[in-house]
């Protein structure tokens, strides 16, 4: 069943532009027609699945997230001839590191992704907080193209360890700042009750 399964990958990755070593390509610019959906995943975790089993070649999983596209509320892989949707059950990457440097305008806050694409937040790449059912928040980076990492725990956590009260719109808010701008989390009055 695996070998089936990887035969299946190999040959649709034989479609797929192959990297030229700058940049990610064009796929803004493609508008194939629809070929119909493909049994791919990508869990919560950031996990691929193709025929419901991991993809374990990481440099495949970059290949197939730099020719990722989403329109509306779905998900495709996209080359110049064709498009495929796949389901996404959360957001396409996760955000797994995080780096803050000091720059001339205050912190500049630099996110590694799983696919191992390194993402500066700020202007274009903002920070949203999306309300759990649990009272939580659940984080989010955006990478390029309407496509988002999740932040993992542990970097969400450092996120709130570099966090600051300001006022936003004449409410005080709770939420960090990167490359001049700043993203809010919460009311800063509930905030502090866990604080």
């Amino acid at each position: 069943m695996a070998k089936t399964g990887q035969s299946g990958l190999e040959s649709l990755t034989a479609s797929l532009p192959r990297p030229g070593g700058k940049g990610l390509p064009p796929v803004h610019l493609w508008n194939p027609p629809f070929c119909g959906d493909i049994d791919m995943r990508i869990a919560a975790d950031g996990t691929w699945f193709y025929m419901k089993t991991p993809i374990g070649r990481p440099a495949l999983v970059e290949l197939f997230a730099s020719v990722l596209k989403r329109e509306g509320d779905k998900h495709f892989l996209v080359t110049p001839v064709e498009k495929v949707g796949i389901t996404v059950d959360d957001a396409p990457f996760v955000a797994v590191e995080l780096r803050a440097e000091r720059g001339d305008g205050g912190d500049i806050l630099n996110f590694r992704t799983n696919v191992d694409d390194w993402v500066v937040c700020g202007p274009g790449h903002a920070l949203r907080f999306e309300p759990e059912a649990t009272g939580g928040l659940r984080p989010y980076l955006h990478v390029r193209r309407d496509l988002w990492a999740r932040l993992t725990r542990p970097v969400f956590y450092e996120l709130v360890d570099r966090g600051e009260e300001r006022e936003v719109d004449g409410r005080e808010m709770f939420g960090v700042s990167s490359a001049g701008e700043f993203f809010a989390m919460a009311e800063a009055s509930a905030v502090r009750e866990f604080a």
